[in-house]
């Protein structure tokens, strides 16, 4: 068991480095900017407790695939696959729980605690082996694949959207709004295998025309209850709604094309930098389109 954990550190460690950046620093970075966002959002909203919550349990959930629960099953012994399962999961808790117990929700805490544990003891065959319907499986692979795994993603942006109406918090729900195209962007970040491209009869071009109509119209369809919900509710605001969805389509283009620049490899790590500083800096779009 202990080999399995060393094994999946060094795979990451590796991975990190492949990527262009020191493991080590990274690891420091992605520790900076969890506390930043956990920050921000306990900031931002009087429910940032609950949403945190959920986020914490969407991460943990994400563990429990069939596929991998039934290598882990087939690879270690009954009381080892439950430890594996249990310490995954509390690997990915607890900094929520730290975090929760920081700004005095220890009750919010342990609960997240103690369903990490619960998780770990149960196998979600009949869950997982069921194929989630989506109206996105004209065009594989990105959204079919992506919106079932990040489906619940969605759930938090839409119930972030009902709440931001009851409370009256506008930006509350800016902020939902912004979490759907953020998570339609990241279906673009792993290269797909290359019979999903052989697979069209057109020029570059052609191929990356209909790419990004394609990107354009899931991401749009999935934006569109909190666009419509925000609109209704906020019209005097509807120009800073269809601002957000704008860029948000912007930023889904520009990971798409830097996915297909690097293909049939990951974007690299200039790549990322650009898209990063594109994120906090919108106008070095109209640089990194072209």
């Amino acid at each position: 068991m202990k080999f399995y954990f060393i094994l999946q550190f060094k795979m990451l460690s590796r991975k990190l480095k492949d990527f262009g950046l020191n493991p080590w620093l990274a690891y420091l970075l992605i520790l900076i900017l969890f506390i930043g966002l956990s920050i921000y959002l306990f900031y931002k909203t009087e429910y940032a407790p609950y949403i945190y919550l959920l986020i914490g349990l969407s991460f943990v959930m994400r563990l429990s695939k069939q596929t991998r629960n039934e290598f882990l099953k087939n690879t270690f012994s009954k009381a080892n696959y439950s430890r594996i399962k249990i310490i995954e999961n509390l690997l990915i808790a607890i900094p929520f729980c730290i975090y929760l117990s920081i700004e005095s929700y220890h009750l919010i805490a342990g609960f997240l605690f103690i369903a990490s544990i619960g998780l770990g003891l149960v196998h979600f065959k009949k869950v997982y082996s069921y194929s989630l319907p989506t109206p996105f499986s004209r065009h594989p692979f990105e959204f079919p694949v992506g919106f079932r795994k990040s489906y619940p993603l969605y759930i938090i942006a839409y119930f972030l959207t009902v709440m931001a109406i009851i409370v009256g918090n506008f930006n509350l729900g800016l902020f939902a709004l912004v979490l759907v195209p953020l998570v339609c962007l990241s279906f673009y970040s792993t290269p797909e295998n290359e019979f999903f491209v052989w697979i069209y009869s057109s020029t570059p071009q052609q191929f990356l025309q209909s790419k990004i109509k394609v990107a354009l119209l899931y991401t749009t369809l999935l934006s569109l209850p909190i666009v419509v919900a925000l609109g209704f509710y906020y019209l005097q605001n509807i120009h800073l709604v269809l601002l957000i969805l704008g860029l948000g389509l912007l930023y889904v283009i520009v990971v798409l094309l830097a996915k297909y620049v690097a293909f049939p490899n990951e974007i690299n790590l200039p790549q990322s930098i650009l898209i990063a500083l594109a994120i906090f800096f919108p106008p070095l779009l109209l640089a990194l389109l072209p």
